[in-house]
C-alpha cells in the first residue's frame, strides 16, 4: 500500500473535523507560543531601536562629567567610590575653556513642591544654564528657555514641563504667572514642548529653573553632573583627557570623576538589551515546549482512541513507517497551522501598537519568526516520534478488535 501526500492530509483532515475541541486547543497553544517569541523578542528589539533613536537624537558628541571615580568594570554598571570633593559650577565652567567643547551645562538635581493657587505637587526639579537646553536638544512650545544670564545669577524664573503646566493650570495660561516653588515664588518663563521625553527621562514632567537658583534652592554647591556638547571635528578621547587633567589641576591632584562617552553608554545599553532579548525568547520558548508536551500527551491518548483504526489501515497493507508518517505528520500539520496563526496574530498586534505608541514601535529581529518556527517544529517532531512509534508497534489483529497488547 502507498500513501500519497493527499491521501495524508484527507485522513488527518478528517481526524481534525472529528474532534474539534481538541484541535482547537492545540492550535491556540502553539499559536500562542509562536506570537510570545515574536512580540516578546520585538520588545526588545524595539527598546534597543528607541534607545539607540534617543541617542542619535541628541548626537553622539556629548560627553557627561559624574562626580566619583569608576572603581570597577565588568558586565554589570560601574561602581563609584567615594568623591573626595563636589563638582562646582567653577569646575564646569574651567571645562568650558577646553578647546573643542562648544557648550558646558551644569545640572543640579532635586525633587520639590511646586504649587500654584490651591494646587500643588512633588517635581523633580533641574537647575541647569541655557546651554542645558542646546546640548538635550530641548525647546519651549510656549514662552522662552533660560537666558545667558541664568549662568551666573540667581534667577526666580522657571520653565514647567507640559504635565507640569497641565496639573497647576489646566487649560488656563502659564506664562508670566508665579508659582511657589519651595519656600520660593518664581515667575513662569515658557513650557517645554510636548515631545519632551528625552532618554526615558520625561521632561514633560519635570521643573527647569537656573542653576544658581538650584543651589539655593537645595542649599548645596555641589552639581549632580556636566553635560558637554564637543565639536564634530574634535578627538573625544583627547578631549577626555584634558577633562581628566583640569579636573585633577582643580581637585588637589585626585582625578575623583568619571567621564561617559554617548558610544559607551549606547553599547553599554545595547550589550543589555541584546542579552535581555535572548532571555526573553528564550523563556517565551518554553510555552512551545508546553504545547508540544500537550500535543505528545493528546496523541497517546488518541493512539489509544484509535487503536481500530490502526488496526484496519495495517490489515489493508499500511507499514509500521506509514503509520508513523501519519501521526508524525498529524503532529507537523497542527503545528503548521497553529505558527500561521501566531505569526498573523503577533504581527497584528504589531501594528496596532505602533499606530498607539508611534514613538516605540515593536521591531521583531530578523530572526525572531525562524527561531519560532525552527522550535515550534522541533517540538512538535520530537513529541511526536513517541505516539508514533506506539501506533506503529500496534498488533493489527489485537488493534482491530480493541485489546491491548
Amino acid at each position: 500500500m502507498s500513501m500519497r501526500l493527499t491521501d495524508q492530509f484527507t485522513f488527518n483532515r478528517q481526524l481534525f473535523l472529528r474532534h474539534r475541541v481538541r484541535t482547537l486547543l492545540l492550535l491556540l497553544a502553539v499559536a500562542i507560543g509562536v506570537a510570545s517569541v515574536i512580540l516578546l523578542t520585538s520588545l526588545g528589539e524595539g527598546a534597543r531601536g528607541y534607545v539607540d533613536r534617543e541617542f542619535s537624537a541628541l548626537g553622539n558628541r556629548i560627553l557627561a562629567v559624574l562626580p566619583g571615580r569608576k572603581e570597577t568594570t565588568g558586565a554589570g554598571p560601574p561602581i563609584y567610590g567615594a568623591v573626595p570633593r563636589d563638582l562646582t559650577l567653577e569646575d564646569a565652567n574651567a571645562l568650558a575653556t577646553i578647546p573643542g567643547v562648544l557648550a558646558v551645562a551644569p545640572i543640579v538635581a532635586g525633587t520639590t513642591t511646586v504649587a500654584y493657587s490651591n494646587r500643588s505637587r512633588e517635581v523633580i526639579t533641574l537647575g541647569s544654564t541655557d546651554a542645558f537646553f542646546a546640548v538635550r536638544q530641548l525647546d519651549v512650545g510656549a514662552g522662552r528657555v533660560l537666558s545667558p544670564r541664568s549662568r551666573s545669577e540667581p534667577l526666580a524664573v522657571c520653565v514647567l514641563g507640559v504635565k507640569v503646566k497641565r496639573e497647576l493650570f489646566g487649560s488656563s495660561r502659564a506664562l508670566g504667572e508665579w508659582v511657589r516653588v519651595g519656600d520660593r515664588r518664581m515667575r513662569v518663563i515658557g513650557v517645554l514642548e510636548e515631545r519632551g521625553e528625552s532618554l526615558g527621562l520625561d521632561m514633560r514632567d519635570m521643573l527647569l529653573i537656573p542653576v544658581r537658583t538650584a543651589e539655593q534652592l537645595f542649599d548645596s554647591p555641589s552639581l549632580f553632573r556636566i553635560l558637554l556638547d564637543i565639536a564634530p571635528s574634535s578627538d573625544s578621547d583627547k578631549i577626555e583627557q584634558k577633562i581628566l587633567t583640569v579636573i585633577r589641576k582643580r581637585h588637589d591632584g585626585e582625578e575623583d570623576v568619571t567621564v561617559i562617552s554617548q558610544d559607551s553608554m549606547l553599547a553599554a545599553f545595547d550589550s543589555i538589551l541584546v542579552t535581555l532579548t535572548l532571555a526573553i525568547a528564550a523563556i517565551a520558548s518554553i510555552s512551545l515546549l508546553v504545547a508540544g508536551i500537550l500535543i505528545m500527551n493528546i496523541s497517546l491518548i488518541s493512539v489509544s482512541q484509535r487503536r481500530k483504526e490502526i488496526g484496519l489501515l495495517k490489515a489493508i497493507g499500511a507499514s509500521s513507517r506509514q503509520i508513523k508518517q501519519l501521526f508524525i505528520g498529524e503532529s507537523l500539520l497542527l503545528m503548521s497551522m497553529g505558527s500561521a496563526a501566531g505569526i498573523t496574530f503577533a504581527f497584528s498586534l504589531i501594528l496596532i501598537f505602533a499606530r498607539l505608541w508611534p514613538s516605540f514601535p515593536l521591531q521583531p529581529p530578523v530572526w525572531a519568526v525562524p527561531a519560532a518556527l525552527l522550535v515550534a517544529f522541533g517540538t512538535g517532531l520530537v513529541f511526536s516520534i513517541m505516539p508514533a512509534k506506539q501506533a506503529a508497534a500496534l498488533d493489527p489483529v489485537l488493534a482491530l478488535r480493541g485489546l491491548q497488547q
